[in-house]
């Protein structure tokens, strides 16, 4: 279950009821959650908590996918779904990844390309400019934002400036949901904490690692 409490269909405002239609039809999210896609849909209840914060993030949204206004985004969708499905990858967001293999595929991306998303490094399905815009999303997920001069003129080669610069947005939007989607658990990223103590078998012992075996 999310962390944070929902917002019923009977408490949401104008703007948000327009999603709730939109994305549940005449069901209460609530208590009758889960959108045509498959998923629970409590990123938008859990959102809904601040009105103004759901309105900016659906706003993000609206520059392209199910929601958008055609002539707002000039950037190729199959260079912004490459990288944000490798934001997503790389950020272990289950749920961005997975909604974004569903928009890649739609905007035609490969089978091929979205399977080796993982590891793309070692991969020849991709190419020249690809590889740049991979390697650029890495820079910006896993670097921090540490992006060479030669990664940057490798992908400036392939890209406009403006599509550079939307591209980065993008990414690194879609990088915030991923996080929230972790720490709030949303969603497909509503899971356990994976990295834990496994507990010695009951006829074992406690490793000496301090003991006197190891200076041997």
């Amino acid at each position: 279950m999310p962390r944070l409490k929902q917002v019923p269909r009977n408490e949401a405002n104008e703007y948000i009821s327009k999603y709730y239609e939109a994305l549940f039809g005449e069901r209460d999210p609530v208590e009758e959650p889960g959108t045509a896609t498959g998923t629970p849909g409590n990123w938008w209840t859990v959102f809904a908590l601040v009105p103004y914060i759901f309105e900016h993030a659906t706003k993000h949204f609206g520059m392209f996918g199910m929601f958008a206004d055609k002539s707002v985004s000039q950037l190729d969708p199959i260079v912004r779904e490459l990288g944000i499905l490798r934001a997503g990858y790389v950020q272990g967001s289950q749920f961005v990844f997975s909604q974004h293999c569903k928009a890649a595929r739609r905007f035609g991306m490969s089978e091929e390309k979205i399977a080796e998303i993982p590891h793309w490094e070692v991969s020849n399905v991709y190419d020249a400019k690809d590889r740049a815009i991979l390697a650029w999303s890495d820079a910006l997920i896993l670097q921090g934002g540490r992006a060479s001069d030669e990664l940057f003129e490798a992908l400036h080669s392939h890209l406009s400036d403006k599509d550079i610069l939307e591209l980065t947005y993008h990414i690194m939007g879609y990088n915030l949901h991923a996080v929230c989607c972790k720490a709030l658990r949303l969603e497909y990223d509503d899971v356990p904490e994976r990295i834990k103590e496994v507990p010695i078998p009951k006829s074992g012992e406690v490793a000496n690692w301090a003991g006197s075996a190891w200076n041997e």
